[in-house]
């Protein structure tokens, strides 16, 4: 089942996301290659594509799983979770609707 991974950063988490997004994109691309990632990407913490010093204000990431406890478990040990860049993660089952 696909499930809703949303983190939620800090207050000025820029500097620690940048220090840990090797190892959170590496998570990704594992996923990736195993064709268990619908989608991932950061939420700007100002309307631009690309907000500078600005950062981000978290992530959403649709991933595959066999349930809700593992896709928690994945989550949990994320990189940015660790590194302190989010102040909560949620977990949620998804259904892809569209297109």
């Amino acid at each position: 089942m696909w499930y809703a991974i949303v983190g939620e950063d800090i207050e000025h988490s820029l500097e620690r996301r940048q220090q840990a997004r090797p190892a959170h994109i590496a998570r990704l691309e594992l996923l990736k290659n195993e064709g268990r990632l619908l989608l991932a990407g950061p939420f700007p913490a100002i309307d631009s594509s690309d907000p500078g010093p600005a950062g981000f204000s978290g992530s959403l990431m649709i991933v595959e799983f066999p349930s809700l406890a593992e896709a928690q478990r994945w989550a949990d040990a994320d990189p940015y979770v660790s590194a302190g860049v989010y102040r909560q993660v949620t977990v949620k089952p998804f259904k892809k609707t569209l297109p």
